[in-house]
């Protein structure tokens, strides 16, 4: 069993393309079921966010694997695989691990170093986890990933200008408002990229901001957190949209809605005079394209960024951190090597146990007779041996198995001493984060 990653990200694939597969999170769990009850994959964990889908999963065989989970994919985007290919990646074993690493780390975002997708990768974990598809390795991986993403954030300037996707597009908003200092805006959604775009027009000093979101409580709760920093700050029903919009100078709308949310009926009501920045970075958009038709509204979208980020320099902070991944990468592998031998350990050393409690028997049989204290003694001196004798083996084997090439070395000792083929499968166990208990 061996992991796979199936992606289209930013770097491959045209937007409209990523607007078509991207999964809402009222979908995720149809998708995750999908994924598991294809033959070849035994684990799975679906990252969809506004520039990516991925699917992270455990899989018997490559291609097999492979062909499923694009299957899967093209079903929910309503198209044939084939339509799909041309834009997908592929990352197997040990390439998988590396690829998860550098987009935990910020290195395959857009926005080079952004921090938000730990969040997100966290969230798609905890989804995975709850509709019960994560098995023992996606978990080990993917906290690892977080952690490997955290170093990164700590140990480099990478994110040093907290630079995101949504601070890109609220910048461009300022560059064509000549400043958002006592401008007004309207965020339609109140999730975490809505809290995103609120903080950062906090900071760029925005007069007023309204928050339309479909779950009252959830807005009013940013409103009141822009409040509490002295920001004239309101909810409002997604019905208003129109009044507010009208006088509103900065639109901003990501809620991970399958639909359009904003029509150009909602925008088209404005003074034609008067001009709108809208920074939609849903996927798939929730403001009409036709918004982009009427005057004075310029539209900046995930499209939009993707051209004028394509081609980003990278520097030192970048290099470093790629650097950390290489690293991280090659210390998980031999953890990977090491940890598949343990068993085969166990089960010699349990073999050598049994050895030792049958001799000790026929010891007792043959000299019942023999003095209780010097029968004790006799039984630690040969436990002792046993265990000096498999000590250096068994501590070299788990350095051998670490190194590249090194799974050899367990079928090694297991024809060697003769031990069942499958004893390591039957010492492993599967990861279980919950106990029935504890679900109910």
């Amino acid at each position: 069993m061996s992991v796979l990653v199936v992606g289209l990200s930013h770097r491959t694939t045209p937007v409209p393309v990523l607007e078509r597969v991207a999964v809402a999170d009222a979908d995720r769990g149809k998708v995750l079921d999908q994924l598991l009850t294809a033959p070849s994959v035994s684990e799975a964990v679906l990252l969809s966010t506004c520039n990516r889908v991925e699917v992270y999963a455990v899989v018997e065989t490559f291609h097999g694997g492979m062909n499923e989970v694009v299957e899967v994919l093209a079903r929910q985007a309503g198209a044939e695989p084939a339509e799909l290919f041309e834009h997908l990646y592929v990352h197997y074993s040990a390439a998988a691990v590396e690829h998860l690493f550098s987009v935990a780390g910020g290195l395959d975002s857009m926005v080079v170093g952004e921090a938000q997708i730990l969040g997100q990768l966290r969230t798609s974990y905890n989804a995975a986890d709850a509709a019960g598809v994560v098995g023992r390795t996606l978990h080990e991986l993917v906290q690892q990933a977080l952690r490997v993403g955290k170093r990164i954030h700590t140990d480099t300037g990478i994110d040093h200008a907290g630079a995101s996707v949504v601070s890109e597009a609220l910048t461009d908003a300022g560059r064509a408002l000549d400043g958002l200092d006592g401008r007004k805006a309207v965020i339609v959604g109140a999730g975490s990229m809505g809290g995103l775009a609120a903080a950062h027009l906090r900071r760029a000093g925005i007069g007023e901001v309204v928050i339309a979101n479909r779950t009252a409580a959830n807005g009013e709760r940013l409103a009141g957190a822009l409040a509490a920093d002295g920001v004239r700050a309101r909810h409002t029903d997604l019905r208003a949209l129109a009044d507010e919009i009208a006088t509103a100078d900065v639109l901003f709308a990501c809620t991970g809605s399958v639909d359009t949310v904003v029509g150009a009926e909602h925008i088209g009501d404005r003074a034609p005079d008067r001009p709108l920045v809208v920074c939609d970075l849903g996927l798939p958009k929730d403001v009409d394209p036709a918004a982009a038709l009427l005057d004075n509204v310029r539209v900046v979208d995930l499209e939009t960024l993707q051209r004028r980020l394509s081609d980003a320099p990278t520097g030192q902070d970048t290099q470093r951190a790629a650097e950390i991944v290489a690293e991280e990468v090659r210390a998980y592998l031999a953890g990977q090597r090491s940890a598949g031998v343990t068993p085969t350990v166990t089960a010699l050393r349990k073999r050598a146990a049994e050895v030792v409690d049958t001799e000790l028997l026929r010891l007792d049989q043959r000299l019942p007779e023999l003095d209780g204290a010097v029968r004790d003694e006799l039984a630690k001196t040969v436990r002792r041996v046993v265990d000096k004798l498999l000590h250096t083996p068994t501590v070299r084997v788990k350095e051998l198995a670490a190194a590249p090439g090194g799974a050899g070395y367990a079928e090694a000792l297991r024809e060697l001493f003769g031990l069942d083929p499958q004893a390591p499968s039957a010492v492993s166990t599967p990861h279980k984060t919950q106990t029935e208990g504890e679900k109910r």
